[in-house]
């Protein structure tokens, strides 16, 4: 079978990891540790993938600059004291495996820092299968498409024939903007209707409707 794509990049949190709802907490925490009005679900899950100062500024609109590294440190120690727990969707090591198998080039493309990526693959023991990634303290937030046109340049792969798999509107924004395929997984932190107008190669719903799609 022809393969349609020779890159295939993820998002992590979310598409990977099974950790929205543990950024959810930690931005709700950190806010009540400062005397905040903690956001709504909604608003926080809506800045996963983000870097994490675009991220504070979506989810704690008004808040004063000079307190804005109290509350980074209160979410790092809040996500850190629980990340530990963390794990991948059912599936996600078993498809990427098969992915490297069949020769796919792979990628991750987070808003996590540099270092939290490193932590998260070394707990989940995935990392060395994939060949590159780029994180938010290394690029422009998402959805500008810098991460995408670094790693389609490294491997000397054209848009045409690059995916972007991820869980948020972010992700598949920085996908058209970088003219690659776009693919939603509703499994994550937006809802299944946002990404469905957002996608340019449609939505699915679960790890295993990922495999299948893949290998059609």
């Amino acid at each position: 079978m022809e393969k349609r794509f020779d890159l295939i990049v993820f998002d992590w949190d979310g598409t990977l990891m099974d950790s929205a709802a543990a950024i959810v907490h930690a931005v709700q925490q950190a806010a009540r540790d400062l005397d905040l009005a903690p956001p709504t679900d909604e608003r926080a899950r809506h800045i996963i993938g983000l870097g994490l100062l675009d991220a504070l500024e979506y989810a704690m609109p008004g808040l004063a600059r000079d307190r804005y590294e109290a509350m980074v440190e209160r979410y790092r120690y809040h996500y850190l004291a629980r990340d530990h727990e963390l794990v991948l969707f059912p599936g996600a090591r078993e498809l990427v495996v098969s992915l490297a198998e069949q020769g796919y080039m792979l990628a991750v493309a987070t808003g996590k820092t540099r270092v939290g990526l490193d932590r998260a693959w070394a707990h989940s023991g995935i990392g060395p299968i994939f060949h590159d990634s780029r994180c938010a303290d290394e690029c422009h937030s998402k959805p500008h498409p810098q991460m995408l046109l670094e790693l389609m340049d490294a491997f000397g792969v054209v848009p045409e024939r690059t995916l972007m798999i991820g869980d948020t509107t972010h992700d598949l924004n920085m996908a058209n903007s970088a003219g690659t395929q776009g693919l939603g997984v509703s499994y994550g932190a937006h809802p299944r209707s946002e990404l469905v107008a957002t996608a340019s190669a449609g939505c699915v719903d679960s790890v295993a409707e990922l495999s299948v799609w893949l290998n059609a």
